[in-house]
């Protein structure tokens, strides 16, 4: 009997298996949600501009105890930027410009015993002027202001800061803001309301006006304030602003007009 055949040993192989890989989008899907949000969810809303913006409460009586808090809290108050002079006040308003007037007082007095009036300050040299601001900060450009202010009162007023808003805008680095500060400072004249960051800012947390520009700020505050306190208010509202409802942190419980205040961002309540 033949013999029977030997089975030829072969080596079994097969084919090794593949996962295909998971997309981004499903490695994506895959990652746990924040709490806040559902697999249907929509992606949430960008924060508002002015995230301490509160609603609009305008009416007479609140006005009036806004008022009456402020005149009983600050009631000696007035502008921080030391000056002897219409002129010194619209150059030192001019150089406050993204600055503190802290550091302004300390650059003033230099610059003015260097250029005493505007005709010294208008021939005087870009650079020395430069040179004596630079600490204020964008120091090209307000030395081409106040210098330009000095050549526009020496040649179009005769040296005398004007008295009026019409004339003040026609000045080199004089918005309105510059020009309701030497109104109300040096002349005792109420022709606006002064909107520096610091009014702009509780304005709005205090719901006097949800306006997103200085200028419809002001617009809005001299609608609803007395004329016969525009001045003093935004003195009264920079203090404030300055000492308790600060930007990033304002200290609420030490506000006096908090029960008055319904801004969203407040750190405390009563």
């Amino acid at each position: 009997m033949p013999p029977k055949p030997t089975k030829r040993a072969t080596k079994k192989t097969t084919a090794k298996k593949t996962t295909p890989k998971k997309s981004a989008k499903k490695k994506a899907a895959a990652k746990p949600l924040p709490a806040n949000r559902t697999p249907n969810a929509k992606p949430l809303p960008a924060p508002p501009t002015g995230h301490g913006v509160a609603k609009l409460e305008i009416k007479p009586e609140r006005i009036q105890s806004i008022l009456k808090i402020l005149h009983e809290t600050y009631p000696d108050v007035e502008c921080a930027l030391v000056h002897t002079s219409p002129w010194q006040l619209l150059v030192a308003t001019i150089l406050s410009a993204q600055c503190t007037d802290a550091r302004v007082n300390m650059v003033t007095p230099k610059l003015f015993a260097t250029y005493l009036t505007p005709q010294a300050m208008a021939k005087a040299p870009i650079e020395s002027i430069e040179e004596l601001i630079r600490t204020t900060g964008f120091y090209h450009n307000k030395a081409k202001s106040i210098q330009g202010a000095g050549r526009v009162i020496s040649e179009d007023f005769g040296g005398k800061v004007p008295e009026t808003m019409a004339e003040l805008l026609t000045i080199p680095g004089a918005a309105r803001k510059t020009a309701n500060v030497v109104l109300g400072v040096a002349y005792g004249k109420a022709e606006g309301v002064v909107v520096d960051t610091h009014v702009f800012r509780v304005s709005r947390r205090l719901g006097l006006t949800r306006s997103e520009t200085p200028q419809a700020v002001e617009q809005d505050l001299m609608k609803v304030i007395p004329q016969d306190r525009w001045i003093q208010f935004s003195h009264e509202l920079i203090h404030h602003g300055r000492q308790i409802c600060e930007a990033r942190k304002p200290k609420c419980a030490a506000c006096p007009l908090e029960q008055l205040c319904h801004a969203p961002d407040k750190t405390w309540h009563s």
